[in-house]
């Protein structure tokens, strides 16, 4: 399978995943880099008006995560470890989330996420740790539907 196909099957699964009804984003993916996006919504926040910080994680773990899983084209990768940081509060907008892979070895990957707001300043960040799962990706709901 040559890479554009497996990265838009990688933005199909994503698409398919039922906790992505409630967020409704927008994944696109390249080679160790993925960009995700959402508009906020009121049902996003916490008691004080803003973004909680369950939607910063997502938005960060997500993006790092398909960065890694789109340089593994046979396997689901799992996140082992993941650090958060939010940086600024956002309660209106957009959020953009920016994932690299930073490091590949045989055995993990690393990768790093910057989210944004709707005037491209960080409100958040991210590294984790990525490895190699056993899930065969061909098995993984919604890889390569809707191609």
């Amino acid at each position: 399978m040559n890479p554009e196909d497996h990265y838009r099957r990688l933005e199909s699964m994503y698409a398919a995943a039922p906790i992505n009804e409630f967020f409704l984003p927008k994944l696109k993916v390249s080679k160790g880099s993925a960009i995700i996006e959402i508009e906020l919504a009121e049902k996003f926040f916490h008691a004080g008006g803003g973004v909680h910080g369950a939607v910063y994680f997502k938005m960060l773990d997500d993006a790092a995560f398909f960065a890694a899983n789109s340089l593994e084209t046979e396997v689901f990768v799992l996140t082992t470890s993941f650090t958060t940081y939010i940086t600024r509060p956002v309660s209106g907008g957009n959020m953009k989330a920016i994932g690299k892979v930073v490091n590949e070895n045989r055995t993990q990957f690393i990768a790093e996420s910057i989210v944004y707001n709707s005037d491209e300043k960080e409100i958040g960040r991210g590294n984790g740790v990525f490895v190699r799962g056993k899930r065969l990706l061909s098995e993984t709901s919604g890889y390569g539907e809707n191609l």
